[in-house]
């Protein structure tokens, strides 16, 4: 079985089915069924049309089921006949999916759930695992999930800012279990930008190829953090940078600047530097003012609060923190790098112990207890 082509075709076989006339979740359980035959079917009998095969047997599984289920009678007198064996259409809607599955009445969590579902083709119980819930509560996610948008039609565009948010969600997630979220975020917006001519997608894949790249020397041998100061750039995985880059620059000629374009030009300032020390700080401080201003994000300008002590000495960063709100997630762990740079040990570690209390995993909690106990021993 080959479970990429496998999953290349589910979004396109399930549209082909909702745009007949099946509602959703009906044509969702359909196609897995179709999935199911073919795991079994085709390693003895390999179809010489894998989508027509499979929209044919998801029809057949979706009349079955309506027929099967009295309450559903009426949905009879709208269905066509079967359509004759043969090759299925070569329209591909799955650009519809994207914006189906990233309605506004769900929950960002059940629009990821679904997304990777009915788009990305993963099991629920894949999902599950990459999520650490047990797959019956990833089950119940995406069947309300299902049920939401059942009857949603394909009546007018999709708003294109909102499917992003929940790729970006995805990127996100990182990986766990035998699916590699990361990875996948990025297989489903390659997929997005082959159907969809926006600078923003193109945005959004140029930033997950250049943050994807320095996955290798993120974290040490011991799984501990590495931070980007001190990544071994020679693990950075060049290839993806250079797309990155190529396909960043091809956004931004088209001069309809957006955030995630602006995220992107930000993470290939970081790329291009052959070392920490010759980072272009001053044109990161440029692009975040730009990213402020796109977003008015405050984490974005706790961010430039960095960029700024980097570029302009750290008191200049302090005077810029100073001016944000301190309960801003990694607030205090920021305001403990700048103390440091200015030589303030003390304050420092004081800052970088009260930082971990607040840090929202392990593995940074863990980096930045090593932080404090590091400058405590010198202070000493």
């Amino acid at each position: 079985m080959d479970e990429a082509l496998i999953r290349s075709l589910t979004p396109s076989v399930l549209t082909v089915l909702v745009r007949r006339g099946a509602d959703f979740a009906a044509a969702e359980d359909a196609v897995q069924d179709a999935l199911v035959e073919a795991v079994r079917a085709w390693p003895d009998d390999p179809p010489r049309d894998p989508k027509g095969w499979l929209v044919t047997v998801a029809w057949r599984r979706f009349l079955d089921a309506t027929r099967a289920d009295t309450a559903r009678r009426r949905r009879e007198d709208r269905v066509e006949e079967e359509p004759a064996p043969g090759p299925a259409p070569g329209v591909d809607d799955t650009l519809q999916l994207y914006f189906l599955c990233a309605h506004p009445s769900l929950t960002p969590s059940s629009a990821v759930a679904l997304t990777l579902r009915a788009v990305g083709g993963l099991t629920t119980r894949q999902i599950a695992r990459a999520y650490l819930v047990p797959e019956a509560t990833m089950a119940q996610r995406i069947s309300r999930a299902k049920r939401t948008v059942s009857g949603v039609r394909f009546d007018r565009p999709g708003d294109v800012a909102t499917v992003l948010r929940v790729l970006y969600l995805v990127f996100n997630e990182g990986y766990s279990g035998d699916v590699d979220l990361a990875a996948e975020a990025i297989r489903l917006t390659r997929q997005l930008a082959a159907a969809v001519d926006h600078p923003e997608v193109a945005g959004l894949l140029a930033l997950m190829l250049l943050h994807h790249a320095r996955r290798a020397a993120r974290t040490a041998p011991d799984g501990s953090l590495v931070p980007l100061a001190e990544q071994d750039r020679g693990r950075w995985d060049t290839a993806s940078i250079a797309e990155g880059v190529r396909i960043l620059q091809a956004a931004l000629a088209r001069d309809r600047l957006g955030e995630f374009q602006a995220q992107a030009a930000i993470a290939a300032l970081h790329a291009d530097a052959p070392t920490a020390g010759e980072t272009d700080w001053v044109q990161i401080v440029e692009w975040y003012d730009e990213l402020a201003r796109l977003t008015d994000n405050p984490v974005v300008r706790l961010n430039r609060a960095v960029a700024v002590g980097e570029a302009d000495g750290p008191r200049a960063g302090l005077a810029a923190l100073a001016a944000l709100d301190d309960t801003l997630p990694r607030y205090t762990a920021v305001a403990a790098y700048l103390h440091e740079r200015d030589g303030d040990l003390e304050t420092a570690a004081r800052l970088y112990a009260e930082a971990a209390h607040k840090a929202p995993d392990l593995a940074e909690r863990d980096h930045l207890t090593r932080q404090a106990a590091r400058l405590n021993s010198r202070h000493r």
